[in-house]
């Protein structure tokens, strides 16, 4: 039987979110549960794969991050050439989407010419027909 994810587990989910680094205590006590049951329902998580990783989220000073929208050819899958996207070193993170775009492509650089460079290596991939990039202005959470 697969186990299923309830109310609490998504309040813990956003909790970690917002702070990874929350002490046991701290989550036990927003929760309303005890650190015990905090940990046992981490551990479930972890090994459902629901959370993949604890990570941080950064901005460098002086950091250029742009949006990359792609079409690939239907002669392509999809897949295969995400696979090659995520290789290319500066590229954060690759989504498979919906719309008239097949692939968006999230990418940190130092400079715009970095970015140009990634744009580059992304076009050269087969399977790309077009790309269009987005340069991130700011950002707000």
């Amino acid at each position: 039987m697969k186990e299923r994810i309830d109310e609490i587990d998504m309040k813990l989910i956003k909790l970690l979110k917002e702070n990874a680094r929350m002490k046991y205590s701290s989550l036990a006590l927003e929760l309303g549960i005890s650190e015990s049951a905090v940990r046992k329902r981490l551990r479930k998580l972890v090994s459902l794969g629901i959370i993949k990783k604890f990570t941080i989220e950064y901005v460098v000073p002086n950091e250029v991050r742009a949006a990359i929208l792609i079409k690939t050819s239907p002669l392509k899958p999809v897949p295969e050439v995400s696979k090659e996207i995520v290789k290319i070193e500066g590229v954060d993170t690759v989504y498979e989407v919906t719309g008239d775009n097949d692939i968006l492509v999230i990418v940190k650089a130092p400079s715009i010419d970095a970015i140009n460079k990634c744009i580059d290596k992304i076009r050269a991939i087969p399977g790309v027909a077009s790309t269009n990039t987005l340069i991130i202005l700011r950002s707000w959470s």
